[in-house]
């Protein structure tokens, strides 16, 4: 069953900066020259930390910090049969448009030793286990609930997608996806009988097929696979996601699909922009319990843009973003209760849950941010909503 949770819930998104010893553990782990039971002695160590760190902060529902993870959807490579970790030029060779290809990569505000893709390379297989591990882990450090996240279903499909090689396993993008979903309704059982509070799934490449004009542009490469019009492609994505949405029991675990517009440079201006209005209709179809969204920054556009439609207003609840993980300044209280009383004009305080816009470190070895401005925008997210709880008790 759910557990009880304070008004006004605290969260962050997922990743936090790795330290040394874990980036060199990971570099080790892809050359087979550390023991996983060091790696995972190493990581779980590091983890313990990133709890604390909440903890000591006061956030309300805890997440791992994604520690182990080479960046929020590659490290998939060592968790699914039939999937292997490329880099860029390993991919290359399986692209038509090598120039369009490489244009892409140098427009990037990312080292491209950063970008390594999960590629599916034969037929999937579930090993037992995505992220239950992290999950394990975080329940052995803290009494908190607990929110893990996960790929959503739609990013898996398209960035695994590498039409030249995983057409000789699949017949199309829509047959792997089904694959997919196979996969990831058995991480949610696993999940489940573990005990987690919130399931998050990220979707970031939604804002990529509305904001792109149909051009290729993305962070993940999860724009390699083939393109279909916006619409279509939407449809295509409302499905896989609303099956997941459908299977989950939500007496015994929160659903939340977090959307984002690219997290990698701190430089906002590279950044896709947009209201979240093209994407209403795929909202209000997967109907998850909680949207995660970015809306610390004026990119993202009004919170009008969102509460318009009545669907999402009645049945989903809102985790607002009012710290920007990019940004070297440590936001004011004042701003984010301003941005919450903004909220609190279209929904009802019991909805509105408060988090960062993203993770602080999308790609292990490319953070956003330092550790130190991080604990200050955490200790501004929580003392706001300290606030609200007086004030709205």
């Amino acid at each position: 069953m759910k557990r009880p949770l304070p008004l006004f819930p605290t969260t962050l998104m997922g990743s936090m900066p790795r330290s040394k010893e874990v980036l060199s553990a990971l570099r080790k782990m892809r050359r087979g020259t550390i023991e996983r039971s060091d790696f995972n002695e190493l990581i779980e160590m590091e983890t313990e930390k990133v709890i604390k760190l909440q903890e000591d902060l006061g956030i309300d529902i805890i997440t791992s910090g994604e520690i182990g993870r080479d960046n929020y959807v590659s490290f998939i490579a060592d968790k699914i049969g039939g999937v292997e970790m490329m880099s860029m030029s390993e991919m290359l060779d399986y692209i038509d448009d090598k120039q369009a290809f490489e244009t892409i990569l140098t427009t990037l505000d990312v080292p491209a030793i950063s970008i390594k893709n999960a590629i599916c390379v034969g037929k999937l297989k579930y090993k037992g286990g995505i992220v239950a591990d992290e999950l394990r882990t975080m329940k052995k450090f803290t009494n908190k609930p607990v929110k893990i996240t996960l790929p959503g279903p739609y990013l898996l499909t398209r960035s695994m997608w590498l039409p030249n090689l995983s057409s000789k396993f699949y017949g199309s993008k829509e047959e792997l996806g089904q694959d997919v979903i196979k996969i990831m309704k058995e991480e949610i059982d696993t999940l489940i009988n573990i005990g987690v509070d919130v399931i998050q799934f990220d979707e970031p490449v939604l804002t990529e097929v509305v904001f792109t004009d149909g051009k290729p542009r993305s962070f993940m490469c999860a724009a390699l696979s083939e393109r279909k019009d916006p619409k279509e492609e939407l449809e295509f994505a409302s499905s896989l996601i609303g099956q997941i949405m459908e299977y989950i029991d939500r007496t015994k675990t929160v659903t939340s699909l977090h959307v984002c517009r690219g997290n990698w440079s701190k430089n906002e201006s590279i950044l896709l922009t947009g209201p979240y209005t093209p994407l209403l209709e795929l909202f209000a179809k997967v109907n998850p319990d909680l949207l995660t969204l970015e809306f610390s920054t004026p990119r993202a556009g009004e919170l009008s843009s969102l509460l318009s439609d009545t669907r999402i207003l009645k049945n989903t609840a809102l985790g607002l973003g009012v710290i920007n993980p990019r940004t070297d300044e440590i936001e004011t209280i004042d701003s984010i209760l301003s941005r919450v009383e903004e909220a609190i004009n279209e929904l009802p305080k019991e909805k509105i849950w408060l988090n960062t816009d993203c993770g602080f470190a999308t790609f292990s070895n490319s953070p956003v941010n330092i550790l130190e401005t991080i604990s200050g925008k955490i200790r501004s997210l929580t003392e706001a909503a300290s606030m609200l709880r007086s004030n709205y008790e």
